[in-house]
């Protein structure tokens, strides 16, 4: 018996297997639309095998686009195509579920392809009203933010919680919170983004309590029969900023909020960071927070072999693997990891004939 490939549930949901499919930013929507690049870009994950497919970062407003040509679920016209993907997806056998987000300081940004980089004025579809904890810029070449006031903080809240419910009915079976990468949430967080001075800056309890915020009104509108997840940068990797152990913390207070699972990335908020990688290098701290918040995590970054995914759920480490870049280069990794893990899974009866034999 394969643990990759055992069957995991989260509330009244059955995943297939252990494998998720990490947001991954497209940069090709239609002021926000979803368009037949997403249809099939995400549809080759679900007839690949995956057992929970998410969707890249969907915005919940239009200046929380990280760029243009984001995804977003501000507006009820995005649910129809977002429906006809988590119709085809879900008939293949997997979960859908959608990161809401909103990308704070990092927004109005080009896409990673093009020349300069950093910021996208007004005059070329770009907007002049970035927000973030404090009036601070992540680098000198992106958006100098305002500083939210407490009505902003409230509209971020209350958008969160729209988004839930356009989710729901555009098919989703799962909502994962983005508060990591140095978007808003996680700007919130980290002391080195967040230097506010009113009650949700400061502390510790000060500065998680816009993520807190969020969970609840999110919680107020999607089913209890149906999971939540928050994706976190479990460490700044930079001194000063946020670290594992208040991860830790805010793991706990999720969980008893009625988190399911914790999505453990790291980076992406300090243009300083300082981080080592190679292969699992994030895997301990998806380990460490499901041993001492006693919560179900997910473990990311460079996870690219089907026996290195299967001795992360063995030992423990995690309850999942996402896997990103592995799976643009082959969609169908989780079929070909069964063969060569010797579990039983399901082709598409439309591929069985390429079936390893």
């Amino acid at each position: 018996m394969s643990a990759l490939f055992a069957p995991l549930s989260l509330r009244s949901l059955t995943l297939r297997n252990r494998i998720g499919v990490s947001p991954m930013c497209q940069y090709s929507s239609d002021n926000g639309l979803a368009t037949d690049w997403h249809l099939v870009h995400l549809g080759a994950f679900a007839t690949g095998g995956a057992g929970l497919v998410l969707t890249e970062a969907a915005a919940v407003t239009p200046e929380g686009r990280i760029s243009p040509q984001d995804l977003g679920i501000w507006d009820d016209a995005h649910i129809p195509m977002l429906r006809r993907i988590t119709d085809f997806c879900r008939a293949q056998g997997a979960v859908m579920g959608i990161q809401l987000a909103h990308a704070g300081r990092k927004a109005s940004t080009r896409r990673p392809w093009e020349q300069p980089g950093g910021t996208v004025p007004v005059s070329e579809g770009g907007w002049d009203n970035v927000m973030a904890p404090s009036a601070l810029p992540f680098a000198p070449n992106f958006p100098s933010p305002h500083a939210l006031s407490l009505d902003g903080i409230a509209h971020v809240i209350t958008a969160f919680r729209a988004a839930a419910r356009r989710a729901l009915e555009a098919g989703f079976q799962v909502i994962e919170l983005h508060a990591a990468h140095g978007y808003l949430l996680h700007s919130f967080l980290s002391p080195i983004a967040n230097q506010r001075t009113d009650h949700y800056g400061g502390s510790f309890e000060n500065r998680i309590r816009l993520t807190l915020d969020v969970t609840d009104a999110v919680r107020t509108v999607w089913p209890s029969d149906l999971p939540l997840l928050v994706r976190i940068s479990a460490s700044d990797w930079a001194e000063g900023g946020w670290d594992i152990a208040q991860s830790v913390q805010l793991a706990t207070m999720l969980h008893a909020r009625g988190v399911d699972l914790l999505d453990c990335s790291s980076g992406g908020l300090a243009a300083h960071q300082q981080i080592t990688i190679g292969p699992g290098y994030q895997v301990p701290f998806a380990q460490r927070i499901r041993a001492e918040a006693s919560m179900p995590t997910a473990a990311v970054g460079l996870i690219t072999d089907a026996i290195q995914a299967e001795q992360i759920i063995a030992d423990g480490s995690a309850d999942m693997v996402f896997l990103a870049r592995e799976l643009l280069r082959n969609p169908r990794w989780p079929l070909l990891a069964a063969h060569a893990l010797g579990a039983m899974t399901t082709w598409p009866p439309q591929y069985e004939r390429a079936r390893p034999r």
